[in-house]
């Protein structure tokens, strides 16, 4: 499959290419994409009031089904024309509103690109993942992401790529399995078909499931794919391969990748996904973003309290530690008293007799 075009996509049906022997290991596409993501573009769309954003990747076809068909398959109108998303230009001059004559809100920009792509990541999703319920949380929180940062979205060359990466990052966290609700699987699919490829797919590791959703299924081109999924362009040829290889040992009807292409959409399609509204994923991301603004604020005020507290209450002098005491010698060791002797006793007598009428008192001779 290659890519001529911007939003034009060939398959040619074979084994993807490795690529040059040289190749460095930092894929590009024809878009001058580069490395392994898809940062904001430092040209034109830096000015205020730019930031043309052309989703093409995630439109949904004529049947729904939100993938490309390949080269052969495809018919006229079977993928809807590209929506030019225009976020707010924001306060400017008359020759500012000629240059955006749409001039959508950045909410009615997210609304549009959400309505535009949801529909078709939640299938994409649900392929990785084989759960319902994740899919649809994946492209709730890769939406709430982009909300969170519009103007860097709203200007990147692909603002649908960048929400589906983020979505499959999402969807496929190994975090996800310490969670009570996704410990158990969900029911499989009716059909035993849907069920046998799922359970192929589910056997891939997740780079090679992710590599061959994106490549035989999304319709992305190998450079591409290697920049979504951070790997060289050899790296992931090798992955689709091996991947093809694997469904074919267990579903050998599948060994045609234009086969397999028609299969991933219909099981895809089998489901019915819906994902949220878009007014209640933008509510979504800003509670967060307030939730943890608010944490962030009131850990930053418990922390100067406490440094405050400490410094009130730490000495301001050394103060040296007491010694520890030392055993004295030559102290005779304490003896009970026993039975009084016949001396003692008389000298205890008199003693008492002396005390109650008192000591004999000398007086003054004169003379």
């Amino acid at each position: 499959m290659t890519k001529s075009g911007a939003g034009d996509r060939t398959y040619s049906g074979g084994p993807p290419n490795t690529g040059d022997p040289t190749d460095t290991g930092h894929p590009t596409d024809t878009g001058g994409r580069t490395g392994t993501s898809r940062g904001a573009d430092p040209g034109p769309a830096e000015e205020s009031g730019a930031g043309r954003a052309v989703v093409a990747d995630c439109a949904e076809t004529a049947d729904g089904t939100g993938w490309t068909e390949p080269e052969g398959n495809r018919g006229p109108g079977r993928l809807r024309d590209p929506v030019v998303v225009e976020p707010d230009p924001g306060p400017g001059t008359a020759g500012d509103a000629e240059r955006n004559p749409h001039g959508l809100t950045p909410a009615q920009a997210f609304d549009a690109l959400y309505a535009f792509c949801a529909p078709a990541l939640v299938r994409q999703t649900y392929l990785l993942t084989g759960r319902r319920e994740l899919a649809r949380e994946s492209v709730e929180r890769a939406f709430q992401l982009a909300w969170e940062r519009w103007p860097e979205v709203a200007r990147d060359r692909d603002p649908a790529g960048w929400v589906r990466a983020s979505a499959y990052e999402w969807a496929l966290s190994p975090w996800h399995r310490f969670r009570p609700r996704y410990r158990h699987p969900e029911p499989p699919p009716s059909d035993a078909a849907d069920r046998a490829l799922m359970d192929a797919l589910m056997a891939l590791p997740a780079p090679h499931r992710r590599t061959l959703v994106l490549y035989d299924g999304v319709g992305l081109d190998l450079p591409e794919t290697a920049a979504e999924t951070e790997a060289s362009t050899p790296a992931a040829a090798n992955r689709l391969l091996h991947a093809r290889e694997t469904v074919a040992q267990r579903l050998p009807e599948l060994a045609d990748p234009r086969a397999l292409h028609d299969r991933l959409a219909e099981l895809a399609s089998a489901e019915r996904l819906r994902a949220a509204q878009p007014p209640a994923v933008r509510d979504g991301s800003e509670r967060r973003a307030r939730f943890w603004t608010r944490a962030a604020i009131a850990f930053t005020v418990a922390l100067i309290g406490t440094t405050a507290l400490t410094l009130r209450t730490a000495p301001t002098h050394y103060e040296p530690p007491v010694p520890p005491g030392e055993t004295v010698q030559g102290v005779p060791p304490h003896v009970a008293p026993g039975p009084l002797s016949d001396k003692q006793q008389k000298l205890r007598s008199k003693l008492r007799k002396e005390l109650l009428h008192g000591p004999e008192r000398l007086a003054p001779q004169s003379r």
